[in-house]
């Protein structure tokens, strides 16, 4: 507990009773040569289900053509950043033409392009119009349901270990500015949703002002069961705040009915809006509390309509946001984003568990494993994004990861991201429409087989961190 206005984190784990969803590893103890690990990648390739076909606009376009990543260079992250298609890049240059041409005259008539902006965005994503304001990210929102807390000595925010890393770091900040206590719950790689929802039950007590849950974790991408979370806390009167950061356009419907008094999530991933972009929604009852993290002349207007405008600044990716929703139903249909994405991510990650398998990628070539040792077979796993076992040695940590994935792309040319969870390295898939089969064909060729090496011996690794100094 708090003593002195400092934080203690309980880590909490799910009672004994919880049901967990086991997956036990076993590994073949001959070694394979190299010719017959070829033959065992091109067998288990060669049953793998036929490949999704490249994305078509409703007018026959290949997808790929609508936006302007670099050429040669495949962006399989799409999750982390998002990526803008070209038409709503140029629309976004032509308000900023119009702003620079005319300042005064713009920042005159942005209010009302901004409220028409956060209605028809509202609109477009299910929500009542009353609910949902503009904020910069979801860390942005999950800040400002913090600061309206107003929490005291003793007062409790509970979080999971697979809580985004920054809104966490939010969270802790506003307990020990108050003498708070931030308690953690630890959820295993493996639960299904029965254990999901009581590790966070048994992390609730008489304190707790705040659950924060993630609805897609990022790290893990798991799909966390938010309703029947939400529900649990409620019993207890507890209210919830959801990250889903990663869910608009992922995951269609309002969600103001998983039943929180709070949601936030990002427009600039899968929606593919201009960054900074996001949206927070509350339910009347919690509303009037909140307020932006920058004061300013909207200060005394109504929720939501004093998020509108946060002192001067570069407003022009919020009124984007109902263009590029529009545009990308208009152009595919948001179904068929979903679903290409979604079957995608689940081919592609059959292919590169091969490829990990094919190299025998075990430390010391002693025993080898399969494909299945390296297809993480997640309960829920969220959609259009998946994970993949990495090697053993390779990814142990945070740290490990972010080098890892910097070397990727510096020296290979490849945006993709690895991750760590529980001292085990992943990589995360999370595909969207822009991408084809042949670019994960690519990665399962020409990287695979480097981070296989990477792990056997890591002063290659580091040796080409070294060299870019």
């Amino acid at each position: 507990m708090s003593r002195g206005g400092h934080t203690t984190k309980l880590v909490v784990t799910a009672p004994t009773h919880a049901v967990y969803v086991t997956h036990h590893v076993q590994y073949a103890t001959s070694q394979l040569s190299q010719k017959e690990r070829k033959n065992q990648y091109m067998n288990a390739s060669s049953s793998l289900s036929p490949a999704p076909r490249p994305l078509l606009t409703k007018s026959g376009t290949p997808a790929r053509t609508l936006w302007r990543l670099t050429p040669g260079m495949p962006h399989i992250n799409h999750g982390s950043y998002g990526a803008v298609p070209a038409a709503i890049l140029d629309h976004q240059q032509r308000l900023r033409e119009r702003m620079e041409q005319a300042p005064c005259q713009w920042f005159q008539e942005l209010p009302p392009l901004l409220a028409d902006a956060r209605e028809r965005t509202a609109d477009l994503l299910g929500v009542d119009r009353a609910a949902l304001a503009f904020v910069p990210n979801a860390s942005a929102g999950a800040t400002v349901v913090c600061d309206s807390l107003r929490l005291k000595p003793g007062d409790e925010i509970l979080v999971s270990d697979m809580g985004y890393g920054a809104v966490v770091m939010g969270a802790e900040r506003h307990a020990l500015r108050s003498g708070a206590t931030m308690r953690v719950v630890h959820i295993p790689i493996d639960a299904d949703d029965d254990a999901i929802v009581a590790a966070f039950a048994a992390g609730m007590t008489e304190h707790t002002r705040l659950v924060i849950v993630d609805e897609i974790t990022s790290a893990t991408a798991m799909l966390f069961p938010v309703a029947r979370i939400v529900a649990t806390a409620h019993e207890r009167g507890i209210r919830v705040l959801v990250d889903g950061a990663h869910a608009p356009g992922l995951i269609p419907g309002n969600p103001m009915e998983l039943g929180a008094e709070y949601w936030t999530g990002n427009l600039h991933k899968f929606v593919c809006n201009p960054r900074a972009t996001a949206v927070l929604a509350a339910a009347p009852s919690v509303a009037d509390e909140l307020y932006p993290l920058i004061d300013s002349w909207g200060r005394d207007l109504p929720y939501p309509q004093r998020f509108d405008e946060q002192g001067t600044g570069d407003y022009t990716a919020w009124l984007c946001a109902p263009v590029t929703l529009a545009y990308l139903e208009r152009e595919f249909g948001w179904d068929r984003i979903r679903t290409y994405a979604n079957s995608l991510a689940d081919w592609a990650q059959q292919l590169i568990a091969n490829a990990f398998a094919a190299n025998d990628a075990c430390g010391d070539g002693s025993t080898v494993r399969t494909a299945d040792d390296y297809v993480v077979r997640l309960a829920n796993p969220a959609p259009a994004m998946r994970l993949v076992r990495l090697p053993e040695g390779l990814v142990r940590n945070d740290q490990d990861a972010a080098v890892v994935r910097r070397q990727v792309i510096q020296q290979f040319g490849f945006e993709a991201t690895f991750t760590s969870f529980d001292g085990v390295g992943y990589m995360r898939l999370s595909a969207y429409i822009y991408n084809t089969a042949d670019d994960y064909r690519r990665f399962a060729d020409e990287i695979v087989p480097v981070l296989v090496a990477w792990s056997r011996d890591r002063s290659l690794l580091e040796r080409g961190a070294d060299d870019r100094h």
